[in-house]
């Protein structure tokens, strides 16, 4: 039994294992302690695809080959609002893993680390003489809190949740697909934008599937969620019937997202960090975690400025990117713009799979290509 754990992670997905693997791997003696309300495995609502970017931490945690044994997809095919398409083959692929299976392969790459793990649902939390306490009986010196969108430990230290207007809401579920099939599909919907499907193969015989929209918009619709996110699956998809849909909420990153209170780290959905563009939120749960499993074995005197630190130097102007574009993309002609761009320039092409997947930035020029590009549509439109 330990008396004071160095690193208390709570959550147990990408960013919550990803905390208590870089910890061990820069401290192979610290005591680190990793909780979850769930055994794994266990399903988790998500669109389960991973990008070169998130193989890139898996790397760097020492799981290279973590899901080498799922085939990658090396095309991505999306659809503009105004119906502009663009189909090509991505620089580095995708690969699309069931959150059942990627979850616990990272929570067992842990626990082989050393990493002990136990189901608890936590309930309390104070701080105090440099040490935060869970449930007035686990005592640790820093704590990672990746417990999702409706993170229980921002709630306890009064943070306060993403707003709505920064929220989406997403149903998923999974579809037959032919087995050859190797394109991941994005098709986006102008009624009620921002809004869209998306297909992505599994490789065997499956696919992900769902469709997503932020949260006050379907409230506008004044009809049952189900009904409205079922019904426009369907009509976007028609041709991919879905079984097992689940629903679930996206805190969307505002640009700047709050890295923790005193010496609990957020990462993850609970820290906010979800693409406000494409939804994507793998990469920056396994990036968020690593940096909190960094702050927290190597600056355990001040983990949250160093976390805070490392977070703004990783995506610091990522997020101010993708921040500006959301707003932008609030127009669905901007969206049509930058896609029928793409569709004429494949580093465009390229740069904007960055920008959704990764933590690209757009350059100056091409900003104002896209602009430009939109600026002169609408006067055409209104010619």
């Amino acid at each position: 039994m330990t008396d004071v754990w160095d690193v208390l992670v709570v959550g147990g997905g990408p960013a919550g294992a990803a905390a208590a693997l870089r910890a061990k791997q820069l401290r192979p003696g610290a005591a680190v302690l990793l909780l979850d309300r769930d055994d794994f495995p266990r399903d988790k609502a998500c669109g389960d695809g991973i990008a070169a970017h998130g193989r890139d931490e898996l790397a760097l945690l020492g799981l290279p080959d973590l899901i080498a044994d799922y085939r990658p997809t090396q095309r991505l095919s999306v659809i503009s609002p105004g119906g502009v398409r663009v189909s090509a083959r991505v620089a580095r692929p995708n690969h699309v893993v069931p959150r059942m299976v990627f979850d616990a392969r990272l929570v067992e790459a842990a626990r082989a680390r050393g990493v002990e793990v136990r189901r608890h649902r936590v309930r309390s939390l104070t701080s105090h003489d440099g040490r935060v306490v869970v449930d007035g009986e686990l005592t640790a010196r820093a704590v990672v809190a990746a417990d999702g969108a409706h993170s229980t430990l921002r709630r306890l230290l009064g943070a306060r949740p993403t707003p709505e207007r920064h929220t989406a809401i997403a149903v998923r579920g999974y579809a037959d697909m032919p087995d050859d099939e190797d394109a991941q599909l994005i098709a986006m919907q102008r009624a009620g934008w921002p809004a869209y499907a998306w297909a992505f193969p599994i490789g065997d015989g499956t696919a992900n599937v769902g469709f997503g929209m932020l949260l006050p918009t379907l409230h506008a619709t004044g009809l049952p969620g189900r009904q409205v996110l079922h019904g426009r699956l369907a009509e976007l998809l028609p041709h991919l019937p879905a079984r097992d849909l689940r629903a679930h909420h996206l805190p969307l990153s505002p640009g700047r997202p709050k890295p923790g209170v005193g010496r609990v780290l957020f990462a993850g959905d609970a820290a906010s960090l979800i693409n406000p563009l494409t939804g994507e939120g793998i990469y920056y749960a396994l990036l968020s975690g690593r940096l909190a499993g960094e702050a927290a074995v190597l600056s355990a005197g001040d983990p949250l400025t160093a976390y805070r630190r490392r977070l703004r130097a990783a995506l610091g102007r990522h997020l101010f990117t993708t921040d500006v574009l959301a707003r932008a993309a609030q127009s669905p002609g901007f969206i049509d713009a930058a896609i029928a761009t793409a569709a004429r320039r494949p580093e465009v092409f390229d740069l904007l799979v960055e920008v959704g997947l990764g933590a690209g930035t757009v350059p100056a020029p091409l900003a104002a290509a896209v602009v430009s590009r939109w600026i002169r549509t609408n006067l055409g439109a209104r010619g």
